[in-house]
């Protein structure tokens, strides 16, 4: 079930990529935002049922197939609700269907060809949405990840006739190669640690290394003054705050929080060059402070 979720998003946009060209925008517009609607309705049975559950087992897991095995790595192309990636979903297909209607009016000058391609990215953009937040491994989630990235450069390329909305799309696209790098990198790294790339997996190992480890942080920080309570909960913490960076870090946060670090550097080194020139000490931290 949790599979249809981005697949309906994903059927409208096969449909206007294959066949819009050849169908009014009312049927092209309409098939996208309906595909949304029936992801929403998805999205909302399986909130609902995870609701019902008991608050420390609230889980729905759907493997579709092994995705890679080779030799004792076995990865599995896995969807999994949890209560934050509930609201995800829920934020991805509620407020996505509102985008999607809204949009049939906004682009509605556009011709059949060019709505019908706007629409078939769009319904794609919020596919891979949907793939990075169900995805159950860093894998999984990469796959949304970079279809995430594939769909900002479509978008915001979309009018490629406009040399402003070309470059804007070359932009988006490098600065997702650096978040690839990063990316790869992190996951081969808890690979490294941990074994495997499955959340939940990573999660306990460090909910487990935080249950032998207890007693020793217990006494060491106790001497110190610092409370043993703010350990008790730190694999479950874990858990959340890596989805919570990941989608701190995703391509739209990344490009709008560019800008101000150039800004800043530019600023910076005017500074010191003037600090330089006056024979004066660079304080960094009075520097970072200002801004």
């Amino acid at each position: 079930m949790l599979a249809l979720i981005p697949l309906f998003p994903f059927l409208g946009f096969l449909v206007n990529s294959t066949m819009g060209r050849r169908l009014p925008k009312s049927v092209s517009g309409g098939v996208a935002s309906l595909a949304m609607i029936a992801a929403f309705a998805v999205a909302a049975t399986s909130v609902w049922q995870l609701a019902g559950m008991p608050v420390e087992s609230r889980a729905i897991e759907q493997t579709l197939y092994t995705w890679i095995a080779s030799g004792d790595f076995v990865l599995n192309l896995t969807f999994r609700v949890d209560p934050l990636s509930a609201l995800m979903i829920l934020v991805i297909t509620g407020i996505g269907s509102l985008i999607h209607i809204y949009s049939t009016a906004y682009m509605h000058d556009e011709s059949d060809s060019e709505f019908a391609r706007y629409f078939s990215y769009l319904n794609l953009f919020a596919a891979f949405m949907l793939v990075l937040v169900l995805g159950a491994s860093f894998l999984v989630m990469f796959v949304g990840w970079e279809g995430v990235g594939l769909c900002s450069y479509l978008l915001i390329g979309f009018w490629f006739h406009k040399k402003s909305a070309g470059d804007a799309g070359k932009k988006a696209f490098i600065v997702n190669r650096v978040g690839d790098y990063a990316f790869i990198l992190g996951a081969l790294l808890l690979f490294t640690k941990f074994g495997s790339l499955d959340f939940q997996a990573i999660a306990s190992a460090v909910a487990q290394a935080s249950a032998d480890g207890y007693t020793l942080l217990v006494a060491s920080n106790s001497s110190l003054g610092i409370n043993p309570g703010l350990f008790a909960a730190e694999g479950q913490a874990w858990y959340a705050q890596r989805r919570m960076v990941m989608a701190a870090f995703s391509p739209t946060h990344v490009r709008s929080f560019f800008p101000f670090l150039l800004r800043v550097a530019v600023r910076l080194k005017g500074r010191w060059a003037r600090a330089a020139q006056a024979g004066e000490p660079i304080d960094l931290q009075a520097d970072l402070m200002r801004f």
